[in-house]
C-alpha cells in the first residue's frame, strides 16, 4: 500500500527561511519559520503552507486535521453538484397508434424536463422491417413534436433491427 504524500507542508517541512503568516487571533505579517512555529505552538495548532509559490510563502496558522476535514468536505460538494447525465428509453412498433404515440410523448416530456437525455426507438420485429419507412416517420414525428423541449443529436439511424433517435435537452433561459 503505498501511503499518499500531504499535500500540504506542515510545522517542521517548511522549508523557506522567512513566510507570511495569516490566520485567526495573528498579527498577519513576514515572520522567520521559527517564529512563525513558536506562534502556531503556543496556540496549539499547526502551521500550515497554503501558498508556496508566494514570495515569501503565505502559511496559514490553524488545526490541520481540522483544515484537512474541510477540504475534503469541498472535494465531496464540487462532485456531488457535478451533473450525472441520465439516459432515458422509449421504444415504438412500426405500427404505433396515436394513443399510444401521445402516452410516450408524454413521458419523454418528463424525462427531457427533468435533465435526461431520451433514446427514443423502433423495434423492426420478424418482416415489420419492411416498414422502414414507417419507421423513420414516425421518429420524425417524435422529434417534431419534443421540438420546444429538445433538440436532436442524432437523426433517425438503422441499426440491425432498431432505428434509434437521440433528444437532449435545450439549456433553459436564465429567467
Amino acid at each position: 500500500m503505498v501511503r499518499q504524500e500531504e499535500p500540504y507542508r506542515v510545522n517542521e517541512k517548511i522549508t523557506a527561511r522567512e513566510i507570511r503568516v495569516v490566520g485567526e487571533n495573528v498579527e498577519v505579517g513576514v515572520y522567520s519559520t521559527r517564529d512563525a512555529l513558536k506562534m502556531a505552538k503556543e496556540q496549539g495548532l499547526d502551521l500550515v503552507e497554503i501558498s508556496p509559490k508566494a514570495d515569501p510563502p503565505v502559511c496559514r496558522i490553524i488545526d490541520y486535521s481540522k483544515f484537512k476535514y474541510e477540504q475534503k468536505k469541498k472535494q465531496k460538494e464540487i462532485k456531488a453538484k457535478a451533473q450525472k447525465t441520465v439516459l432515458k428509453e422509449i421504444r415504438f412498433g412500426p405500427n404505433t397508434d396515436e394513443h399510444d404515440f401521445q402516452f410516450k410523448l408524454k413521458h419523454a416530456e418528463k424525462f427531457l424536463e427533468e435533465g435526461a437525455k431520451v433514446k427514443a426507438y423502433v423495434h423492426f420485429v420478424g418482416r415489420t422491417i419492411v416498414f422502414k419507412d414507417r419507421g423513420e416517420v414516425l421518429l420524425l414525428k417524435f422529434a417534431q413534436a419534443l421540438a420546444e423541449l429538445a433538440k436532436v443529436d442524432q437523426l433517425p439511424k438503422l441499426e440491425g433491427k432498431r432505428m434509434t433517435i437521440m433528444l437532449s435537452p435545450k439549456k433553459k433561459a436564465a429567467k
